[in-house]
């Protein structure tokens, strides 16, 4: 299945699905969380992926906290969490055809497109990101969720699971 995006960030970009959806990924890429979760759980402050909703299905939005402004309260530790897509832009954070970063690839990734060369840049972030969790368990009491917030909502929104 094709699937071809007209959003206000990409034009006429079109990929394949050749994979079911959230089955067969790499071997060592192994999220804690779906998009579909993570969007439930209140990521990028309700404002990512409103423009684009008709890319993936409709099911993932069901649950979803959304706001048409960004809302930091809307996030699952209730705070500021994000750059400006500039700012990621100027770090050189996004990578091919994900024009809103690494949750998109994710999103993308999980629906079943692949891209190899991409998807092993993009995975291998990911395994990076891991250090958060491992500052959070080395400084923080176990479930106190009031520790380290702001690495927690990282962690949610890089698929890992922030209640550690």
């Amino acid at each position: 299945m094709f699937i071809v995006v007209n959003d206000k960030m990409q034009t006429d970009y079109q990929y394949e699905l050749i994979e079911q959806e959230g089955q067969n990924f790499a071997p060592d890429f192994k999220p804690e969380l779906t998009p579909p979760k993570m969007l439930e759980l209140g990521v990028f402050e309700g404002k990512y992926l409103n423009d684009c909703r008709t890319e993936f299905p409709s099911y993932w939005f069901e649950n979803a906290k959304t706001a048409s402004l960004s809302t930091p309260e809307i996030n699952c530790f209730k705070l500021k969490s994000r750059l400006s897509l500039q700012e990621w832009q100027r770090r050189g954070w996004i990578i091919g055809p994900d024009v809103r970063g690494w949750f998109q690839w994710y999103c993308r990734y999980y629906y079943g497109r692949r891209i190899p060369d991409i998807d092993a840049i993009q995975i291998k972030r990911w395994k990076a990101f891991s250090r958060h969790a491992a500052q959070i368990r080395l400084n923080c009491p176990l479930l106190d969720f009031e520790c380290r917030p702001k690495q927690r909502q990282a962690l949610l929104q890089w698929a890992y699971n922030p209640f550690i």
